[in-house]
């Protein structure tokens, strides 16, 4: 196995005494040239644990190893890790070229050093142009790139983004995301981008990583763990609408598991190693996402529900189903949506369903 560019080991960082730990045992390894995305809901820790890799914050407890050196005992201006803030932190009474050389001229560099770098980093960002604009005439885009060529000035060895989009309006975080993949394409930078926009995750990252309460839920390849979430929370976090989930029991056999709940019943293949063993009754969860499920004729289907909501998105539409005591959401073309009140049928084919445990909330294998 390849050494990583980043390695988080056992990551903790405690407040209040020790009551409340902000990040809970977080082990994590970051391959260079990656783009990985922190993904999680505000609170969850994401930008506690920015600040603990690049040395704002001291962990409780755990190791922060960068190219396999444990960088604890260094100050944050000697770890070689740049951080991008999503208030930009910009000088606005200094010019783009002042902005950009600050850190440099606050390492002592040479006039022409410091020079070749600006120009390099304005090329790069294509601001050219505007290096003798004030940072004050400048749009929140705009400020942005400066951010984030202020830091790449320097040559980081890791660039962390703590929600550098976030204060953009919703054409230029396109602009900018199409920016930061062209970036990430031209450099080869190893980045960490944290985000709780799933859209931003998805479309920037190599992974993602979960975070939920201080955790790590799963990291994975961006185009598994959209339909192969391991752990119950993933599934709840991810999609819109996020995946159905819908509680009942699982019952194991020989070759197969039935999953039971109210008013559906679904025969389910297993795998050899399956976590249900014996012919024991399992609570379980059964996820499966409303891109998945097809509205028919309820007198040709295996299920049917009645309509309780219909919700337009342009050429989609999101109808909500009552299935006995619990719900389900499906995802149809606007044109096809049925009316509020109906009864329609619904299918689904087992393999794009996900089978979680009731107790421990991690996905069962299947």
């Amino acid at each position: 196995m390849t050494q990583p560019k980043l390695e988080l080991i056992e990551l903790t960082k405690e407040f209040e005494g020790g009551s409340v730990a902000a990040v809970d045992g977080v082990d994590l390894r970051v391959d260079a040239g990656e783009t990985l995305a922190l993904l999680g809901p505000s609170g969850c820790g994401k930008s506690t644990l920015l600040n603990m890799i690049v040395g704002l914050e001291m962990p409780s407890a755990g190791d922060i190893h960068v190219d396999g050196k444990s960088v604890l005992g260094l100050p944050a201006g000697q770890r070689n890790i740049g951080l991008v803030f999503q208030d930009y932190a910009v000088f606005t009474h200094m010019s783009v070229a002042k902005n950009l050389s600050f850190g440099l001229e606050v390492r002592g560099l040479a006039k022409a050093e410091i020079e070749r770098a600006v120009y390099e980093v304005a090329d790069l960002l294509d601001m050219r142009a505007q290096l003798n604009v004030r940072a004050s005439e400048l749009g929140g885009s705009e400020l942005q790139r400066v951010a984030i060529g202020r830091t790449l000035v320097t040559k980081p060895s890791i660039l962390l983004l703590d929600e550098p989009l976030s204060n953009l309006e919703a054409g230029a975080r396109l602009a900018m995301r199409r920016e930061l993949r062209r970036l990430q394409s031209e450099i080869g930078l190893t980045i960490i981008y944290v985000t709780h926009d799933q859209i931003e995750a998805l479309s920037l990252a190599n992974r993602i990583a979960v975070m939920s309460h201080g955790k790590i839920r799963q990291v994975e390849r961006t185009a598994v763990i959209f339909d192969r979430p391991d752990h119950l929370f993933v599934a709840s976090f991810l999609g819109s609408p996020p995946m159905n989930l819908l509680r009942g029991h699982l019952m194991r056999n020989a070759a197969e598991a039935v999953f039971e709940s109210a008013h559906l019943a679904l025969t389910l293949p297993l795998a050899s190693d399956a976590a249900v063993e014996g012919s024991a009754r399992t609570q379980a969860i059964l996820g499966i996402r409303p891109e998945s499920v097809q509205l028919t004729d309820p007198a040709h289907a295996p299920w049917a529900g009645r309509v309780v909501l219909v919700e337009l998105r342009g050429y989609e539409a999101v109808v909500t189903l009552e299935l006995g005591p619990q719900s389900i959401k499906v995802v149809t073309l606007a044109s096809e949506r049925p009316a509020e009140g109906a009864t329609v049928g619904l299918r689904f084919d087992a393999a794009s369903c996900v089978l979680f445990d009731g107790d421990t909330s991690h996905r069962l294998v299947a």
